[in-house]
């Protein structure tokens, strides 16, 4: 997806940006995993006279009200968004939300508006981007007397990146062929496969590791006995 790429572009050039006046610090890019809680912070680098802090999710049209703050009021929520959307930080300085078991939808921009009296408004942007990431399937099988087939697969959004490695006396052999398929949910499954010439004497260590852009990455190891032996090790 088109936004998917900027979204990772502002993600690899900063960490964070300033506002449109230079007076606000906030992340350019929060990433969080579907079905977790992302958290957005704004910051005034400035005393101001603030009198409200609102949130806003930047739609194509508009920008939909999530939440606001004032010192006479408290905390308010949208009442369509109460049970998505709460204040971590509420107050005039700095505020802090937090939505709640992300998903697609939850994609896009958000901003903060600090209203000042007197004087302009100041706001700054920051942009959820969602992930999704499942445990990595690690298969090995024989073919033939002399070779086994080892295989990873990964499901996640977007495709994810998977890291095939054999280990046999020090040595790392990385996996050969690597197939994609697109799923009708919008993820995508990657297969990486390594075919392995049977060894005798000694056991082989089987490592995949999967990750989703910088999110933490998911690991399975897995120990093929030498011939003869009757059992695999998994860690």
């Amino acid at each position: 997806m088109a936004h998917r790429t900027v979204l990772h572009l502002l993600c690899t050039f900063g960490l964070f940006q300033k506002g449109l006046t230079d007076l606000i610090r906030t992340r350019r890019t929060v990433m969080a995993a579907a079905g977790e809680e992302a958290g957005f912070r704004c910051e005034l680098l400035q005393s101001k006279d603030v009198v409200q802090v609102t949130w806003h999710k930047v739609l194509p049209d508009r920008e939909e009200t999530l939440a606001a703050y004032t010192s006479r009021y408290g905390q308010r929520v949208n009442p369509a968004f109460k049970d998505k959307v709460g204040f971590t930080d509420a107050g005039l300085q700095n505020s802090s939300i937090f939505i709640r078991n992300v998903t697609e939808e939850d994609e896009g921009c958000y901003l903060c508006l600090f209203n000042i009296d007197p004087g302009d408004d100041l706001k700054a942007t920051t942009c959820l981007q969602v992930y999704e990431l499942h445990e990595p399937v690690l298969h090995v099988r024989e073919s033939g007397s002399e070779e086994t087939v080892v295989s990873c697969s990964a499901t996640g959004r977007p495709a994810p990146t998977v890291t095939l490695t054999v280990l046999r006396d020090n040595v790392h052999f990385p996996g050969n062929s690597s197939v994609s398929v697109n799923n009708t949910n919008g993820t995508v499954t990657v297969t990486s496969t390594a075919v392995l010439t049977r060894l005798h004497h000694m056991d082989t260590e089987v490592r995949c590791a999967v990750r989703v852009l910088s999110a933490p990455q998911k690991e399975e190891v897995r120990m093929i006995p030498a011939e003869g032996e009757e059992h695999f090790h998994t860690h």
